[in-house]
């Protein structure tokens, strides 16, 4: 009797709500990127405004808008105040596509690739098979049918640069940069890395190391930056052709789209690549040793399952493995941002 007491007493303080929010999550999450695709943050950055002059700068519906906007405020990344929207810091910051700070080129991939793709993830589950462009296709065959429209890899590469630039801006200011001269982002993308590094650190002299169409929106991108003269860009298929010899390797959210035998391979050839002395540094959202906490790392190991046909996201014990497997010495870890860690290994 007593237990069946306190059996209806704990019932009775158990209820769905954690449940039902993580369920239609979803809701939440589709009216950011809903808002970013129609250049919500961008537009009240040029003036706060009432729902009425918003709703026709922005070409919306006037049946819809007021709980959208009104959404973006319960949502906490738009502020009201007499019927005036405005930003909040962090949308002023990050979302305002006229500033270089902007991340939502990230979000925007989200908004068009990964959001419909992650509805396949029932049948990833089973299957074990990506259910993005890469289905019934290798990764490098993925990366070079992604790399054939200029359109679609332009939005990819300023998505890179909007997920990358935090941790960028970490490893350009706390990497003892200064015990060395050159250095090569592998899979450089927009060259998010290799600007943040070369800003902070005048005396060295970088490379962006990618594929073929990627070179003149690197270009591109480190001249806005006034780093031409330091920053070069070198046409290379890193499973195919040597990674330039320099005396710092940078693999920024490479290794994740790899199988296992694929990414030992590219830490291998970053080995052999450096200078005596060098150091290679790995960085992605590693998945705690105890794989519980970093719940961002775990759903993007998810992301790598839906979206490649061997990728998935790894903890620093494997990471750890893989550089003492190379050659590497002196291996840690440091946390770059809550979800972000990187390597680093001494040759």
């Amino acid at each position: 009797m007593t237990v069946g007491i306190a059996a209806g007493q704990e019932a009775t303080q158990v209820t769905p709500a954690k449940i039902m929010q993580l369920g239609l999550a979803f809701w939440g999450s589709k009216t950011l990127l809903s808002a970013v695709e129609l250049d919500v943050f961008t537009e009240l950055a040029k003036a706060p405004a009432d729902a009425e002059t918003l709703t026709k700068n922005l070409k919306l519906n006037g049946r819809a808008s007021r709980d959208f906007f009104d959404a973006l405020v319960a949502l906490g990344i738009l502020t009201r105040k007499d019927g005036i929207y405005s930003n909040t810091a962090e949308t002023a910051y990050f979302l305002d596509a006229a500033k270089p700070s902007y991340i939502g080129g990230f979000l925007s991939m989200s908004n068009t690739r990964l959001y419909p793709t992650w509805g396949g993830l029932t049948d990833s589950l089973r299957t074990g098979q990506p259910q993005s462009e890469a289905k019934d296709i290798s990764t490098q065959d993925f990366f070079a049918k992604l790399y054939e429209d200029t359109d679609r890899l332009k939005s990819f590469l300023s998505a890179m640069t909007g997920i990358s630039l935090g941790n960028a801006r970490e490893i350009a200011a706390r990497f003892p940069w200064k015990k060395y001269k050159t250095f090569c982002d592998v899979g450089t993308a927009q060259g998010a890395l290799a600007v943040q590094v070369a800003k902070a650190n005048q005396h060295l002299t970088g490379i962006g190391y990618d594929l073929p169409p990627v070179e003149p929106i690197f270009a591109e991108y480190v001249q806005q930056n006034g780093l031409s003269d330091r920053l070069a860009f070198k046409t290379g298929d890193f499973f195919k052709d040597d990674m330039p010899p320099v005396d710092v390797i940078v693999m920024g959210h490479i290794l994740h789209d790899w199988n296992l035998e694929e990414k030992r391979t590219l830490v291998a050839k970053a080995y052999k690549a450096l200078n005596p002395g060098g150091a290679l540094i790995v960085y992605d959202a590693m998945i705690d040793n105890e794989r519980e906490k970093n719940t961002f790392a775990l759903l993007m190991s998810l992301n790598m399952l839906i979206e490649t046909p061997g990728g998935f996201d790894y903890t620093p014990d494997q990471c750890e493995g893989w550089l003492k497997e190379a050659g590497f010495k002196n291996i840690r870890f440091e946390s770059l941002t809550p979800t972000h860690m990187m390597a680093v290994g001494t040759k």
